[in-house]
């Protein structure tokens, strides 16, 4: 064949893998629409009984069956298979034909009945996304959102209990599943079921996975409801860190490294390594992902890019994202540092942006959430068909739904019972049965498991994580309704919002520290809203206190104590707000929101949360 022909021959199959990607892309795309579609159709009819992520994992199996069994594509007669002794499998193949070199790059193992199928194969593997995509295109915009959207006060007020859950929790879920699993596949092993190693580094490593849960379906009908604040803030609080949690202790235990042959066997200095790695790389990542939300807040601060809506929407997008790819890049975990840099933004750059960034950034990160969220759900229900190496073991899928039961009942019933012995608000037994049947696992279960799928062990957790998945999100996330009516859970607003004006909140002590240094001095140094530095560092500073407080600040000030005064009359008789000095006042403010009041143009207006509108009616109480 002469050159020219060549070169037409290339262009064509250049063209038709174009398309070919275009086309996997629309299929995507169109599974998307449809969800927002049937979505659309639930609301109007009022239906409760399945989620979205459920909808959307419905079209991917659908459209995954038709891919794998309904679509066969004709076999390239220049497909050519040959033999040559290699020891290793080369990620890249260089091959001389007829004085011309050629590269190859490894797709992937086949097996030896699939090769007259390559074409086949070529297609799935098309609609099989590089897991890296996950990690650092879709999952970034859901962890931000579940930072920037945290309803701060509820959080705080249970900061306790929602860090015992995430922390502890998690760790116990994890070690409970993976000495279950060790035992299941022990005996899978004495009954010949087992066709590869399988070792308790591997059981831990599932433990860990399938510890991170995602109530998403669950907290949607929380919120239509209105059901309770503290067991929303609970669940919604662990759900947020424990995926935090599970990631940096998955990586530790793959960390685990004795010395000598058997890299397996338990080993005290191996473990205490590992625990100090998931120390390190969990701090690590807190710290960077605090401080890229703190020189946010300061570029924030000291410009004045909010005349300029665009840009300033545009910095604040790149910063948030660029937080997860630095976290990753040194070393650490992007999604503990994209995480608390949405808590840090939220709590302090939030008040700088202009009204129009406010608006734009949160409805931004909404929209992205989304989209990558039921992306994600979709993907998962096509996977099920198009991933060429799956391993379903009944043994194994069995003793893995017995496992997560257990794991997730030794993570909420002991520690509720040992909350509630320092708690003034009990977590109720209705509560603590909701939070056990609200565990469902979702987008970072999947995105932790697929991530390695190259040897025998993971394909089978793969495998069976995604039946954990999909069950957990239709059984429990559908029948979340009828197990708020059969635990007598649901809260009328009307009840809601007289208990939230008459009552005096609770919160830990030590969150009253935090809460009056941050008010006093970070609050005033990172953003226009705060006491003015003048009023609270001592005399000495002053000249440091005067550069540092800006113009807006003593406006921003006037206008809250004249609001505030308003406010306390007409719900505690008359007392004043004097800037969260005393016990009351950090009560009554803890009830009115945690952010600040702002000045956008001459109105004023009070965002009580990210998620939570301003005042209404001062006379009836808060809308939540």
């Amino acid at each position: 064949m002469c050159p020219a022909m060549e070169n037409i021959v290339t262009e064509k199959k250049a063209e038709e893998s174009h398309r070919q990607d275009s086309a996997d892309l629309l299929i995507f795309i169109l599974l998307l629409t449809l969800t927002i579609l049937t979505i659309w159709l639930f609301k109007h009819r009022r239906f409760r009984f399945l989620h979205e992520t459920g909808l959307a994992m419905i079209y991917g199996l659908l459209v995954g069956v038709v891919l794998r069994y309904g679509i066969h594509v004709p076999r390239d007669i220049s497909n050519a298979t040959l033999g040559c002794p290699v020891n290793a499998s080369p990620a890249t193949l260089l091959i001389n034909v007829s004085g011309k070199f050629y590269e190859y790059t490894l797709k992937g193992e086949i097996n030896a009945n699939e090769v007259d199928n390559v074409q086949d194969n070529e297609m799935l593997r098309k609609v099989t996304f590089d897991p890296e995509v996950f990690f650092n295109i879709l999952l970034p915009p859901i962890i931000f959102h579940a930072g920037y959207s945290l309803k701060r006060r509820h959080f705080f007020r249970n900061m306790g209990s929602i860090l015992a859950y995430a922390f502890l929790g998690t760790v116990i879920s994890c070690f409970v599943i993976g000495l279950l699993m060790y035992g299941c596949v022990m005996l899978m092993k004495q009954v010949g079921q087992l066709g590869g190693d399988f070792f308790f580094t591997d059981c831990l490593f599932f433990g860990a996975i399938v510890s991170a849960t995602d109530p998403v379906t669950v907290l949607a009908i929380f919120n239509e409801l209105q059901v309770d604040v503290d067991l929303y803030a609970l669940l919604f609080g662990e759900s947020v860190l424990n995926d935090a949690v599970a990631l940096v202790l998955s990586s530790s235990i793959v960390a685990y490294q004795p010395q000598g042959d058997n890299s397996h066997t338990f080993e005290g200095t191996a473990m205490l390594k590992s625990f100090g790695i998931f120390l390190g790389v969990f701090s690590g990542s807190f710290a960077l992902g605090v401080a890229t939300g703190i020189v946010t807040a300061l570029i924030s601060f000291f410009t004045k890019l909010r005349d300029f809506q665009l840009l300033e929407t545009a910095l604040f997008f790149l910063m948030s994202w660029s937080t997860f790819l630095l976290a990753e890049a040194c070393g650490f975990t992007g999604v503990v540092a994209v995480l608390f840099c949405g808590i840090t933004q939220a709590h302090y750059t939030f008040n700088n942006l202009s009204p129009d960034s406010q608006d734009r950034t949160k409805q931004l990160f909404e929209l992205l959430n989304f989209l990558a969220e039921n992306f994600i759900f979709s993907y998962m229900g096509l996977t099920l068909f198009t991933f060429q190496n799956h391993v379903f073991n009944p043994m194994f899928i069995v003793g893995a739904f017995v496992a997560v039961f257990l794991g997730r009942a030794a993570n909420i019933y002991p520690l509720s019972f040992l909350l509630n012995l320092g708690r003034r608000n009990k977590i109720r037994s209705n509560f603590q049965h909701m939070m056990m049947f609200a565990g469902l696992r979702g987008a970072m279960t999947f995105a932790l498991s697929i991530r390695d799928t190259a040897t025998y062990a993971r394909q089978m957790m793969f495998s069976t994580t995604l039946l954990v998945v999909f069950f957990t999100v239709w059984i429990c996330g559908g029948g979340t309704t009828q197990m708020l009516s059969c635990q007598r859970i649901r809260v009328p607003l009307e009840k809601h919002l007289n208990t939230v004006i008459s009552t005096k909140q609770e919160s830990a002590w030590l969150f009253r520290i935090w809460y009056n240094f941050d008010h006093n001095y970070l609050k005033p140094i990172l953003t226009h809203s705060g006491p003015p530095l003048t009023a609270t560092l001592p005399p000495c500073c002053g000249p440091l206190a005067r550069f540092l407080t800006s113009p807006q600040a003593y406006e921003v000030r006037l206008t809250q104590e004249l609001f505030l005064a308003q406010l306390c009359a007409h719900t505690s008789g008359g007392a004043a707000f004097a800037g969260a000095a005393t016990s009351d006042d950090l009560d009554r403010e803890l009830t009115y929101g945690d952010h600040e009041l702002v000045m956008r143009g001459t109105r004023l207006v009070l965002p009580m949360d990210d998620s939570e509108p301003p005042f209404t009616d001062l006379h009836h109480g808060m809308r939540m």
